[in-house]
């Protein structure tokens, strides 16, 4: 098995990790990892366990394996620089949540969007069938039952959708085209202990959403933030889909995470900013908020 881990050497003496999502692959954190690195960070990007390879291979995984991986890569990454900070799409963002509360010198936090239910605009009814997933406990061969990503795979950007579509971007290289009924059991098992976490984490926190997600409804990312136990800041895109680290709007999304990341190594106790039409995301000091919502956005 060949292992598409991508690492960066930094000047600023600070790091980021970046965690792909479930069935992704490295690679597709390729523009934030770079954009992070022009502000100064080393960059790694592990290979979550079971990735890259077939539906077995991951099948045969289970989330803690996932959160083994991006653990060794802290473990490295702790060695080799000052301070860490962590970031993730989807899954990656949550399995960031459970690296920062085991670890409190996690410096800070970005999540992607966060998918605690699959209900975004464009979900097929059989995301439905994931409160019966445990009848695959008692029934194993249901496991490999398998969902294709519908169309138009997370991506408002035509072009980059048609490039990978005709398989010329090498981007996603090593990803999956669909999701298997067992890793999406071990997608949930992840994000209810994500639920069970977050009250502890009191590390600062990016959440990033797109009004327009089409897998999973920005009310995700607002009960996300109503639990965690830190400050957090809560930025809505109106210019993305799902996948927002590679979408039209990627390299705000970058630099916004080095920003909140910046921010938070310089011990700021006050983060806020200015969402795309100048109102206020999401702002906290204390430890619960309700976020603001650009005019048009749905709850």
């Amino acid at each position: 098995m060949s292992d598409r881990s991508l690492f960066f050497y930094g000047t600023s003496g600070r790091s980021a990790l970046l965690i792909h999502g479930l069935s992704g692959t490295p690679a597709e954190m390729i523009f934030q990892a770079k954009r992070l690195n022009r502000h100064g960070y080393t960059v790694s990007v592990p290979q979550l366990a079971g990735h890259c390879q077939d539906d077995a291979a991951l099948l045969a995984t289970r989330w803690e394996d996932w959160y083994v991986s991006v653990e060794s890569a802290y473990e490295r990454l702790k060695e080799e620089t000052d301070e860490v900070s962590v970031a993730g799409i989807c899954v990656g963002g949550a399995l960031g949540l459970v690296l920062a509360s085991r670890h409190s010198d996690v410096r800070a936090a970005a999540v992607y969007s966060m998918i605690f239910d699959y209900d975004g605009w464009n979900m097929p009814r059989w995301y439905a069938l994931a409160p019966v997933m445990s009848l695959a406990n008692v029934l194993p061969p249901l496991n490999r039952i398998q969902f294709e990503e519908p169309y138009p795979f997370g991506l408002k950007d035509a072009r980059l959708r048609e490039r990978l579509q005709s398989k010329s971007e090498v981007m996603m290289d090593g990803a999956l085209t669909h999701m298997s009924l067992g890793s999406l059991r071990q997608m949930r098992r992840l994000v209810a202990h994500v639920r069970d976490v977050s009250p502890s984490i009191r590390q600062p926190v990016l959440v990033v959403h797109s009004t327009e997600d089409d897998m999973a409804h920005p009310r995700n990312s607002e009960a996300l933030v109503k639990i965690l136990g830190g400050p957090t800041e809560l930025l809505l895109l109106k210019d993305s889909y799902h996948m927002i680290h590679i979408d039209k709007e990627r390299n705000l999304v970058a630099d916004r995470t080095a920003s909140f990341f910046d921010a938070a190594a310089r011990g700021a106790a006050y983060l806020s900013g200015k969402g795309l039409d100048g109102s206020l995301y999401g702002k906290k000091q204390s430890h619960n908020v309700t976020p603001q919502f650009p005019n048009g956005a749905t709850k």
